[in-house]
């Protein structure tokens, strides 16, 4: 996965031309999550709230409307597990980068708005394991993940920045396993997906 992003970097940089306008900027918003599970389990989890922050940068392409941005953001998402009364909030920590392709569209010098997409890519910072409501539960995070995007935004006064998208996971997220008590036995549910509504703001120097 890192020989991946590495390549990816060393293309969108090889590519850009000489003119191409680039701007960095520090970038943070809200997760709504949502987290999916096979069988009745997904009945058990409630989604809350989490956020994420850090760098970013913008691309201008040389075709009109078209730019790339990318970021390396902290994210925290979390989740509430009841089960038999009892209730317990797993959370994940993770570094995520989102790389974009966006095409604008200018409202003079004080707006822009522009449609986005492309693919994020997610590596686990916090626990892989953690066991939860007095170890009858067990969620086990994958060491990396991707997922997509697809959201709109403008861009006022060529710095400040306003974003809503839509992040869906490509592949499992992690494993929930449930102690089954009558059997004496873990038992797993292998398609763990974590999605999320995402709110940013960010501004560009």
């Amino acid at each position: 996965m890192k020989k991946v992003l590495v390549l990816l970097f060393a293309a969108v940089a090889l590519s850009m031309p000489s003119q191409a306008q680039v701007k960095f900027g520090l970038k943070g918003g809200l997760n709504l999550t949502s987290i999916s599970a096979s069988g009745t389990l997904s009945d058990n989890l409630k989604n809350k709230e989490g956020f994420f922050v850090g760098p970013t940068i913008k691309i201008g392409l040389p075709v009109t409307g078209l730019s790339l941005d990318a970021s390396a953001l902290y994210d925290q998402r979390s989740a509430k597990v009841e089960i038999a009364n009892a209730s317990e909030t797993i959370k994940s920590q993770s570094l995520q980068i989102p790389i974009n392709i966006r095409y604008g569209v200018g409202l003079g010098s004080v707006a822009n708005l522009f449609a986005f997409a492309g693919p994020q890519f997610g590596f686990n910072l916090g626990d892989k394991n953690k066991k939860i409501l007095d170890q009858v539960t067990n969620w086990t995070l994958r060491s990396s993940n991707i997922s997509a995007n697809v959201g709109v935004g403008a861009t006022l006064l060529n710095h400040l920045q306003l974003t809503v998208n839509y992040n869906f996971a490509l592949g499992k997220t992690g494993e929930i396993e449930v102690w089954d008590a009558a059997k004496k036995t873990w038992n797993a549910v292998t398609d763990g997906k974590t999605s999320a509504w995402q709110i940013s703001a960010a501004y560009f120097f």
